[in-house]
């Protein structure tokens, strides 16, 4: 059964930042400050060491910087990131590196995100619960994540009676939900209204970013390539504003070319549509991670152009 819209309501917008690199594969970290500069300024929270920051490519050293570059930037105010401790298939879980991870986010001033990992998608729904439980009673506050495949190989979408378990876990203050379907997200909010009203569904479907107008709220990884033009949208809706529709459906646009497969490539159009606008270097992207081809690059400019021309 299709939800009812929520009119007239104030979104909450995280985004994920994506960590541009030069050309010869150093990052570029005058790019990601000033990003991360751009995006708080238009009114979003950035996200640091997500997907779309290659979190689970960088190594633990990079992580840590981007930590202390956000926080330099940012000063005082909010950021999340994630917390990130990566393993094999077949590994436990390490519920010591979960929560090292966390406390070293929680050390930056920032609110953990705890990504999935093997050892954690691999427990039962009774131990999972519980090792979220864990985490929450060791490091404080977090958000959780529902990472589908097509993105990474060790993330999971949890049953209904999973997501359940986990809007019991106090400590867990919201979740990013990223299947990339509508209906399981929709199953959520019905389920976060009758059980815990105050608990963040986070939207990260980017093919469907009108998730909001049902009562999510986001962490996109397509927020990236135009905070602005994200932030103003969601004025339009608080504001009752009809040019919110147009302005979501040329980005949905952007994000329907953006996140076709191979997935993971939308990190390097992210890149490609940074750099159109003047906002990095180069388009760069993670060695490790897919690449878009170069005929893209057109194909963007006439959506930014678009985008550009809306009142």
């Amino acid at each position: 059964m299709l939800p009812p819209t929520r009119p007239r309501r104030r979104i909450r917008g995280y985004s994920a930042i994506l960590l541009p690199f030069t050309p010869d594969g150093a990052v570029d970290w005058d790019g990601f400050c000033a990003h991360v500069a751009r995006t708080t300024d238009a009114g979003l929270t950035p996200a640091v060491n997500m997907d779309t920051g290659y979190v689970n490519l960088i190594d633990a050293a990079t992580r840590r910087e981007t930590l202390r570059q956000a926080r330099v930037t940012l000063g005082a105010r909010p950021f999340v990131a994630g917390a990130y401790a990566g393993d094999r298939p077949g590994d436990a879980w390490d519920a010591g590196a979960v929560i090292a991870a966390a406390e070293e986010v929680r050390a930056a001033g920032a609110t953990p995100v705890i990504f999935q990992s093997y050892g954690l998608t691999a427990l039962p729904p009774d131990r999972l619960i519980a090792a979220y439980e864990t985490v929450g009673q060791a490091a404080g506050p977090f958000i959780a994540f529902e990472l589908g495949t097509m993105f990474a190989p060790f993330g999971a979408i949890y049953d209904l009676e999973t997501y359940a378990g986990l809007l019991g876990v106090q400590a867990c203050i919201g979740a990013k939900h990223s299947s990339l379907h509508r209906a399981p997200e929709w199953a959520r909010l019905a389920l976060r209204d009758q059980l815990r009203p105050d608990f963040m569904v986070l939207t990260g479907n980017d093919l469907a970013i009108d998730m909001v107008i049902y009562g999510s709220d986001y962490l996109l990884g397509l927020s990236t390539f135009a905070p602005d033009l994200f932030a103003r949208r969601d004025r339009y809706w608080l504001e009752g504003d009809d040019r919110f529709y147009e302005l979501n459906d040329r980005l949905q646009y952007l994000g329907f070319f953006a996140f076709r497969a191979p997935t993971p490539a939308y990190k390097h159009s992210a890149a490609q549509f940074l750099a159109l606008r003047g906002q990095i270097a180069c388009d760069a992207t993670h060695p490790r991670s897919p690449a878009r081809p170069a005929s893209d690059i057109p194909v963007l400019q006439d959506i930014l152009e678009g985008l550009l021309a809306l009142p």
